[in-house]
């Protein structure tokens, strides 16, 4: 079955980096665009960064400068690497794609999140 994963997470302190990984498993087609969205407590999901199949990226005015998203098809893997973290970073990563299956079920796919906290 088609599913994503995330791992990476971790407490940092600010100035701190971190390396967050999203990993497709299952039989798995292709795959469009890639995004990693985050959510903090009281406060709405945010897209963080995006990467299209193209490579094309777009990130949020707020993590400018200091997120690189990338990703590797040949493992069906998107990376966002965190650097500079600052505490209003804090939050639930997830990622998001679009999958096309070798079968039926093509859509996007939500991981359950990855817990980045940033201490001051």
């Amino acid at each position: 079955q088609v599913r994503l994963v995330e791992s990476g997470g971790g407490s940092v302190q600010a100035g701190g980096s971190l390396r967050l990984l999203c990993a497709g498993s299952g039989s798995i087609f292709s795959i469009g665009d890639m995004r990693w969205y985050r959510q903090a407590p009281e406060k709405q999901r945010e897209l963080v960064a995006s990467i299209s199949n193209s490579g094309s990226t777009t990130y949020a005015d707020s993590v400018k400068g200091r997120f690189t998203i990338s990703r590797d098809n040949a493992k069906n893997t998107v990376y966002l690497q965190m650097n500079s973290l600052k505490p209003e970073d804090t939050a639930v990563y997830k990622c998001n794609a679009y999958i096309r299956p070798s079968g039926s079920g093509t859509g996007y796919y939500w991981g359950l999140g990855t817990l980045v906290t940033v201490s001051s």
